[in-house]
């Protein structure tokens, strides 16, 4: 089973006071990576949150994002008797010295002072905290979901590419006779023209042959190559995470695609190989995705 990086969970809750909403939403990346934004109110259970997500999302890059509006004000300014009382005295003092009647303004220009007008913030509520809590993990089911519906996407186009390489590799074998032919002949018209027939010492040229044709044999590379395919699908099939080890194996099978289209030395052969190429383009880039 496969599962993608990318994914997307939303969560909301409502108390008497408040309605809180959870965003989460990962991008692929080679470890885990998260961001988490949460309000002031919530900042002593970061580690908590950072914990439980790097639990339950192996890898990504993660965006968190916690919000609350407020319903009903619970946050209700209160007066700061001793600053303005004393803000009284100082102001009727100088008011008295200036013989100003201001007692009808003194109380509004008062209110308006730093510190006349204190906040108290309210203490986060444990039962507020574990509903919190509960709809975090329901968010991040959510993007997990998410990602395992996408991951079946990313399988099928997967088992479909590294099952197209493999019909591409039979496809190979049917060239391999005409490929030697070819080559013998291409080698024998050539020291014709530049030696001569009569010049040629046919069991020198029977070892030097042979000795060329090792050196472009393809065997070996089209045993790893398939193994290297075979492997790849048993491990799409196996628990996640897979991602790395899958990246892994598109690297080796990049290897003997590559080996195999430098020995070639057959137009046709070519051609199939430029096609294996084309569908590994497509494995490592969905391969990137996988978790």
């Amino acid at each position: 089973m496969i599962k993608s990086m990318t994914g997307f969970g939303k969560a909301t809750a409502e108390i008497p006071q408040k309605k809180i909403s959870i965003e989460i939403k990962s991008l692929n990346s080679k470890s885990l990576d998260l961001n988490a934004r949460l309000p002031w109110l919530y900042k002593e259970k970061e580690a908590e949150v950072r914990n439980l997500i790097s639990q339950k999302l192996d890898r990504g890059k993660i965006d968190l994002t916690i919000n609350f509006d407020v319903l009903d004000n619970e946050i209700v300014p209160v007066i700061n008797k001793n600053v303005v009382k004393n803000y009284y005295q100082q102001l009727k003092e100088i008011a008295g010295e200036l013989k100003i009647n201001a007692d009808d303004q003194l109380l509004s220009t008062i209110m308006r002072l730093p510190d006349a007008l204190k906040t108290e913030k309210p203490e986060l509520d444990e039962e507020e905290w574990l509903l919190v809590r509960e709809k975090l993990i329901e968010a991040v089911e959510q993007l997990d979901g998410y990602r395992i519906e996408e991951g079946k996407s990313i399988e099928t186009d997967l088992t479909r590419a590294v099952g197209k390489i493999l019909t591409l590799l039979k496809e190979v074998e049917g060239f391999e006779g005409d490929r030697i032919k070819k080559i013998r002949e291409r080698l024998n018209a050539s020291l014709a023209e530049n030696v001569g027939t009569e010049n040629i010492d046919k069991n020198r040229f029977e070892q030097e042959i042979i000795f060329y044709l090792e050196k472009l044999d393809i065997n070996e590379e089209k045993v790893r190559l398939r193994k290297h395919c075979e492997y790849f699908l048993e491990k799409i099939a196996s628990l996640p995470p897979n991602g790395k080890i899958l990246n892994f194996i598109s690297q080796e099978i990049g290897r003997e695609v590559n080996t195999i289209g430098s020995k070639a030395n057959d137009a046709s052969i070519q051609k199939l190989v430029v096609m294996m190429k084309d569908e590994l383009e497509r494995i490592k880039e969905q391969s990137l995705n996988v978790l």
